[in-house]
């Protein structure tokens, strides 16, 4: 090992110590995420595209790395690791790696020995920060902010895939979706048509639309947004989780905008606007919908109870709904994985 610093855009540095390997430096938006547990299933959300993921909890490493059969997505997504006190010595009936030797095979950096508290406490005053990995002594020059770039064009799968054999057909739109998303929809007798999210899907049939979260600032999503404003025309049932809530509301005119430090961890409380009843949710995003600009038609069904904000959303009539949060756990609660089953029963 060796030493090295976290250096962040307001100037602040936070010093410890990465591996041999580690020659570049890491950039990225510096966040932070409060699950105790679940750090493989973070590390391959793609939603983290872009960012350097800090882990609120002192341990991590202790449980290894699984097989890919448990990963979100096919490889790490996110820039760059940072945590307190790292495991060498690991244990787990379905552990094949360590962590560091699995952020050494994907060429991951990581950052240890961090007080991870007292980072957290600084992005929670400040918000969410851009930051770089280095062991170079030299200042960093400038800072690259990935939320300026099309994230969602770089997680989203390029090639179209089918699964299920059931008789009703859902689009799913790949804007960074976690394979957990898929498994869960695959419960029902269904088939799923997995797409870019770019695929223009509007003249083809089938019974439902699916949109996936994803990373990055919605408004990006461009073309996502424009198809999915001629799709709505057919009135099929939509279903959107965490960016695909925002893609959504930017289809129907309202906007986002950058939360401070987002809502990243498996212990968000949320709450039903109707019936009053609160879950736990698992959550990773930066971007909130802006609940005074959605049209007159359309209506909160859930609020985050930590600071208000809008985690779900639908129309009055027609078969449009969202959620900002994650249904579909992995990692975290499984107390609205409920939704799934809504979506089916409206196919």
């Amino acid at each position: 090992m060796k030493s090295a610093r976290l250096i962040l855009q307001n100037g602040e540095e936070f010093t410890g110590f990465s591996p041999d390997w580690q020659k570049v430096p890491c950039s990225g938006e510096v966040v932070f995420t409060t699950g105790m547990v679940g750090y493989v299933e973070s590390l391959t959300d793609p939603s983290y595209a872009g960012q350097i993921l800090t882990f609120t909890f002192p341990l991590i490493g202790n449980y290894g790395v699984p097989d890919k059969t448990l990963w979100e997505s096919e490889k790490i997504q996110a820039s760059g690791v940072i945590i307190d006190e790292y495991s060498p010595f690991y244990s787990h009936y379905q552990a094949k790696q360590s962590l560091l030797q699995w952020l050494e095979e994907q060429k991951v950096p990581l950052l240890y020995s961090v007080d991870t508290r007292a980072l957290t406490k600084v992005l929670r005053k400040t918000g969410v920060l851009l930051g770089t990995i280095t062991s170079d002594a030299k200042k960093v020059g400038s800072f690259f902010d990935p939320n300026s770039t099309h994230l969602v064009a770089q997680v989203s799968r390029r090639k179209i895939a089918e699964f299920g054999s059931g008789e009703k057909k859902i689009i799913a739109v790949d804007c960074g979706m976690k394979e957990n998303i898929l498994r869960s929809l695959l419960k029902f007798p269904v088939k799923i048509k997995r797409v870019p999210y770019d695929y223009d899907y509007t003249n083809e049939e089938y019974d439902g639309l699916f949109l996936s979260n994803g990373p990055g600032d919605p408004i990006q999503c461009k073309e996502t947004i424009a198809i999915l404003q001629k799709a709505m025309r057919k009135n099929k049932p939509i279903f959107g989780i965490c960016l695909g809530a925002q893609i959504l509301a930017l289809s129907i005119g309202a906007k986002t905008f950058k939360l401070p430090y987002g809502h990243r961890g498996q212990n968000q409380p949320a709450q039903a606007v109707e019936s009053l009843r609160c879950i736990l949710t698992s959550q990773n995003h930066g971007y909130a919908i802006d609940e005074t600009t959605l049209p007159e038609d359309w209506k909160v069904t859930y609020r985050n109870l930590n600071d208000l904000s809008v985690e779900g959303i639908c129309h009055r009539i027609r078969p449009f709904f969202a959620v900002q949060f994650h249904p579909e756990a992995s990692p975290g609660p499984n107390d609205a994985s409920n939704l799934f089953a809504q979506f089916y029963e409206m196919l």
